[in-house]
């Protein structure tokens, strides 16, 4: 066990030489979780297991702790800062889906809804049957019923994801017809969700959890539903009453150099900056692109400070600065399983309208408590919820092509283990 002050000089050590930057601590939390919090992002850096990161934690409404360690960019060797921002990819969803939810309560919509009510071309979509690997060619069956609104929120419409499906089939099928994953994908969302409808389903709705493009749906849906681009709504509804600054689909010219650069491990274990394309040949740098479409599932960039914001109006009941944004039931019902024992889904998942969630049945899985909600993004950016202790998570850092759960784990380990103390 590393003592408090070999901790110190270990940090102060690894800042000398560069490795990390010097930490920015915002309010103090416990010595004892503060220490091992710094550890264990200490060791990370050193294992080279991350370039650099951001954690901010949020306990009854107020910044505990707030540290950024290593680089925002290793090759300019930008030190991390707590102000960096993000391509935070499908964190982007809890957002759709709360903006969606605001539209529900002014009776826009119902949950079991048919999509095709409001996008006609999802009326005849129909489920992959057989696939031919030598051209591509398929055959189809017919729904059993239409894919529903809720289907979307849930992800058990049957929509998968180009890319990052694991399912070689739908995977060569929305690559031939040119579906896109919405991280810095080119064109317009109203096109991408009509090209999407005439593509197969790789089930029959309601029937199993598929993680797909059911938020880019939805952020379409809300566009109809609204009257106005969904940068349009988030801005007005959302992100301008949280005072969400940083927070947006295409960041601005003058906040360029706050962008944190897309980080990649090479042969020989060391991080350097992604200089080539990403998913589907796309620009690293795309946030700051004109061209890309707007999408629900994954396009926004954002700081931890903004996003826990966001974050924030779920503790206060649908509140922000004394106007009620979303009503405390509303949030409720978005915060309840939506996935009954009929519906394949991977072990121990429970999801809500557009999150993950920790109940009875999955606590046995991670430290936080029953009623807590979490995600991530692809990039490697991790947050929670946790309402019984009241209190805000969020580990953020942005690497490529190596995204993995154990890193928001890692970290609710070791905080929760002083929590109560």
């Amino acid at each position: 066990m590393i003592s408090t002050f070999m901790h110190y000089v270990f940090l102060m050590m690894l800042t000398s030489i560069g490795i990390i930057a010097v930490p920015q601590l915002y309010a103090q939390t416990d010595a004892a979780q503060n220490s091992r919090i710094d550890k264990l992002a200490t060791e990370m850096l050193y294992k080279k297991q991350t370039v650099g990161i951001t954690i901010l934690l949020l306990k009854n409404g107020k910044p505990v702790y707030n540290k950024a360690f290593g680089y925002a960019d290793p090759k300019k060797k930008i030190e991390m800062r707590t102000d960096h921002i993000f391509r935070i990819a499908s964190q982007t969803k809890a957002v759709t889906s709360l903006a969606a939810l605001m539209l529900w309560e002014e009776g826009k919509f119902l949950l079991d809804d048919p999509v095709s009510r409001y996008i006609p071309e999802f009326k005849n979509i129909q489920v992959l049957d057989r696939f031919n690997p030598v051209d591509s060619s398929y055959t189809t069956l017919p729904m059993e019923r239409e894919i529903t609104v809720r289907d979307l929120f849930r992800h058990t419409s049957g929509i998968a994801y180009p890319v990052f499906s694991g399912n070689p089939t739908i995977n060569a099928i929305y690559a031939k017809a040119g579906i896109a994953s919405g991280i810095g994908s080119k064109g317009e969302l109203k096109t991408k969700i009509q090209l999407l409808a005439e593509q197969p389903l790789v089930h029959q709705p309601g029937t199993a959890f598929t993680y797909g493009l059911n938020d880019d749906v939805l952020g379409r849906l809300i566009e109809i539903w609204s009257g106005v681009s969904l940068d349009d709504f988030f801005r007005n509804r959302i992100f301008e009453p949280l005072e969400m600054k940083d927070t947006y689909f295409h960041l601005p010219k003058e906040k360029a150099s706050r962008l944190v650069a897309l980080s990649i491990k090479d042969k020989e274990g060391i991080f350097r900056n992604v200089n080539t394309s990403i998913y589907e040949g796309n620009d690293p740098d795309y946030p700051l692109a004109d061209n890309i479409y707007l999408s629900g599932g994954a396009g926004l960039v954002s700081t931890t400070s903004d996003y826990g914001k966001f974050l924030t109006l779920f503790l206060n009941n649908g509140y922000a600065g004394g106007k009620r944004l979303i009503g405390a039931k509303t949030l409720e019902l978005m915060l309840t399983n939506q996935l009954s024992e009929d519906i394949k889904r991977p072990v121990s998942l429970q999801f809500g309208l557009g999150v993950a969630l920790i109940t009875k049945e999955n606590k046995y899985m991670q430290s936080p408590g029953v009623g807590t909600f979490y995600w991530g993004g692809i990039f490697n950016t991790h947050y929670w919820v946790d309402k019984e202790q009241n209190l805000i998570g969020l580990v953020y850092t942005q690497e490529y092509d190596a995204y993995s759960e154990d890193i928001g784990h890692l970290f609710k380990n070791v905080i929760y283990s002083t929590l109560n103390e």
